[in-house]
Order: structure tokens, then C-alpha cells, then sequence
């Protein structure tokens, strides 16, 4: 469990105020809207109306107390990167930030940000890659070049183990699971065997995924 600043309560804001909650982090939520921190009362820790461009607010809470700081601001990009600049020099240990352009990203990173999420983009990029292929069934990017991918097994690779198929070595692949009927199995081995009803997730480049698989 970790504890979590949250500032920012909008739809993005809110989405990730639920889901934290999910994963039981403790959560301390502010945005200068009251509806806002109303509507996410239920699923923190905590929730305060509060402008944190004010530095003594910062300094009250103890940012440096929390694991990290998440900085949801969509719709003003000046108060996002005074508060994540403020959040760096007042000690915050991980500062993640939230850009809508590339320019805003530079800037974030420049002034503080430790990490940046940039949610069109990243979800663009998933939507094109995974809807215009006829072999991918779920993708998740896990930096420029490389890619966790869920496939089907290819019909010639079924009835044969990992180890028959030397992927790592043929195709600089590495298969992390496999899942069956919904399950997923993470303790794969060269032993495994591949069936029909059975579809794997692959780490790669994308390079070296797309002629694997023929995508």
C-alpha cells in the first residue's frame, strides 16, 4: 500500500482517484472545485478544496510524506507545471504529471516531473495498433521500441512446447504467460505446451513481434 497526492479532480483525475482505491493506496485528493472533491469523497482517504498553486498549502501537507504525487490537471496547464515544480522543490520523492501535447510533456519534465502521462497519445496509439490488426488481441507499451503483446498461438506452433519453438533465441521474443479459458499463467517454461484455446503474451520489439507473427 502506498500513500498518494492527488491533485487534480477531473475525469482523469477521478478515474485514477477509483482506481487507487481498487489497489488500496491511501489516498489524499484536492482540487479547487468542491463538486469535484464531493464526487470522489467516496473511494479516498482524504479530500480537501484546495488551489494547490499555494505553496504554503503544499508545505502543510507534507508532500515529502507521500510515496508520490500525481498532478491530474487537464485543464490548465500553467497551474500543472507550477504545482509539479513545486512539488519537486518541496521534496515529493516521485512526481508524476499529466501532459495533453508534446510541448507540455518537455515542459513538465524540465520543471520537476519525474514521469509523465499523456493519456490521448498513449491511448491513440494503443487504439490504432490494436484495432488494425487481425492478430492482436491486447497491447500494452512499455517504452518507445518494446511492447507486451497478446497474440494467438499460430496454428503451426500448436501441439508443441516453448521449448520446441526456441522463440527467445530465433526471434528475440520472450513469452511471459499464457492464457487458457480466461486464466492467465504466468509460470511458463520450456515444458509448456501450446493449444488452440490458449492465446500468449509476448515482450519484444515491435519489429521483431511484427515478423514473428506476420502482423
Amino acid at each position: 500500500m502506498k500513500s498518494v497526492l492527488l491533485i487534480g479532480l477531473g475525469r482523469f483525475g477521478r478515474h485514477v482517484a477509483k482506481k487507487l482505491n481498487e489497489l488500496n493506496h491511501e489516498v489524499l485528493a484536492v482540487d479547487f472545485k468542491e463538486d469535484r472533491v464531493e464526487a470522489v469523497m467516496p473511494y479516498v482517504t482524504s479530500a480537501q478544496v484546495v488551489d494547490c498553486t499555494n505553496e504554503e498549502y503544499l508545505r502543510s501537507v507534507g508532500v515529502n510524506n507521500f510515496d508520490m504525487s500525481i498532478v491530474a490537471i487537464g485543464d490548465n496547464f500553467q497551474n500543472s507545471l507550477e504545482i509539479t515544480s513545486l512539488l519537486k522543490e518541496l521534496g515529493s520523492p516521485l512526481v508524476v504529471s499529466r501532459a495533453a501535447s508534446d510541448v507540455q510533456e518537455k515542459f513538465l519534465l524540465r520543471n520537476g516531473a519525474d514521469q509523465v502521462v499523456y493519456p490521448e497519445k498513449q491511448l491513440a496509439n494503443w487504439t490504432a495498433i490494436r484495432y488494425t490488426s487481425d492478430h492482436i488481441l491486447n497491447y500494452i507499451e512499455i517504452e518507445h521500441d518494446y511492447a507486451i503483446f497478446e497474440v494467438p498461438i499460430p496454428k503451426q506452433w500448436i501441439g508443441k512446447t516453448i521449448g520446441n519453438l526456441d522463440i527467445r533465441k530465433k526471434f528475440n521474443i520472450n513469452i511471459m504467460a499464457v492464457k487458457e479459458n480466461g486464466k492467465m499463467e504466468l509460470r511458463v517454461n520450456p515444458d509448456t505446451l501450446l493449444t488452440q484455446n490458449m492465446t500468449m503474451l509476448v515482450l519484444g520489439s515491435h519489429k521483431d513481434i511484427h515478423k514473428c507473427f506476420r502482423i
